[in-house]
């Protein structure tokens, strides 16, 4: 039996202002063909899950918080106890707008990274309305802050 302890699990940070912690795929203990699956905590006034895009198509349950969710041209407050669903390949941004940290369970599948991780760590994630499209009107301007040298 392979078991992912949350308590366990260190996880990383990301300039964004989360801490992602990897219960099935990535480094977790589990590794499964058709899914992954982790734990993010947003730090509380702005911690961000960036504008990005994927393959795989990825829920997001929202476990307690306030986030305002962008999903291609929408834009909605999300909070504990709401699931977002997110198709394959459609940009799409979660930021905290409470002032406690926003805690959310994402699971997407199939199995497999995500580029937009490495990007946030090396500095490259491409810019909302620039490189990629637009964030929807009024949301929260997408964290394209460059990890500090030394992280």
């Amino acid at each position: 039996m392979i078991i992912s302890d949350l308590s366990q699990i260190v996880g990383r940070r990301y300039p964004a202002g989360r801490l992602t912690q990897n219960l099935a795929g990535g480094v977790a203990p589990i590794q499964a063909a058709n899914f992954c699956m982790g734990n993010v905590t947003l730090d509380a006034d702005g911690g961000q899950v960036p504008w990005h895009n994927q393959e795989q198509e990825e829920v997001y349950f929202i476990v307690e918080g306030t986030g305002e969710m962008c999903l291609g041209e929408e834009r909605r407050t999300v909070t504990g106890g709401q699931m977002v669903y997110i198709p394959s390949g459609v940009f799409h941004q979660l930021t905290n707008i409470g002032a406690s940290p926003l805690r959310m369970i994402y699971c997407y599948g199939p199995a497999g990274d995500v580029a937009h991780w490495r990007q946030e760590l090396s500095g490259t994630l491409p810019r909302a309305g620039v490189d990629v499209p637009a964030l929807p009107a009024g949301a929260r301007p997408q964290c394209t802050v460059a990890p500090s040298e030394g992280e």
